[in-house]
């Protein structure tokens, strides 16, 4: 896998866009950072699901008891959209894409059941499987925001819908976030910000 820089000044890996993967399964969808992911204008086709919380809404402020700065659990969430006759199993990605090292990935989770449609606070669904964050540790990292009192980070809640259910052995980062990339039939993005 190649290893180049970009005029920003940032690495990054080749290899693990989603458009490279899915182009023939679905339209390009646009990567981004070291891992991957979808940008902004992401699913064209089929639309993009919806992804919610009832712990905030789209482009608010993120309660401190799902940073590190408060109790640090996983929000809860759900979504829907999903075209359910193709979809075997949802994966959940949450990362920072405005992170030095882009994006910073809290949270991994996989292989939750096609009929799901939430996952709640703190926890993940019986089947459902973790895999290992940037901080190098299974579960949800909580995002720890920095900087000046009234800047924020927006932090990113993407749920996938995946044509299959993955290797019931993952847990590194890079293995999980590539074999979710290979599978992807439509995805939703909540958006929250949190602040110092």
């Amino acid at each position: 896998m190649g290893r180049y820089v970009r005029a920003d000044g940032r690495a990054r890996l080749r290899g693990l866009t989603l458009s490279a993967v899915l182009a023939v399964i679905a339209p390009p969808l646009a990567g981004c950072g070291v891992l991957g992911g979808l940008t902004d204008a992401n699913v064209s086709s089929p639309p993009p699901m919806t992804v919610t919380s009832p712990a905030f809404g789209a482009d608010a402020r993120m309660p401190a008891q799902y940073t590190c700065h408060g109790a640090g659990v996983s929000p809860p969430l759900s979504w829907s959209g999903a075209p359910a006759a193709r979809v075997r199993s949802f994966a959940i990605v949450a990362d920072d894409s405005e992170a030095p090292i882009t994006p910073y990935i809290y949270w991994i989770v996989y292989d939750i059941g096609p009929t799901t449609s939430d996952i709640p606070q703190d926890g993940v669904p019986t089947g459902a499987r973790q895999a290992m964050n940037s901080k190098g540790t299974i579960g949800y990292d909580p995002p720890c925001p920095t900087g000046p009192p009234k800047a924020y980070h927006d932090y990113r809640f993407t749920v996938y819908a995946l044509n299959a259910r993955l290797n019931p052995h993952l847990t590194g980062l890079r293995a999980t976030w590539s074999a979710i990339a290979q599978h992807v039939i439509v995805a939703g993005r909540l958006t929250v910000r949190a602040y110092p």
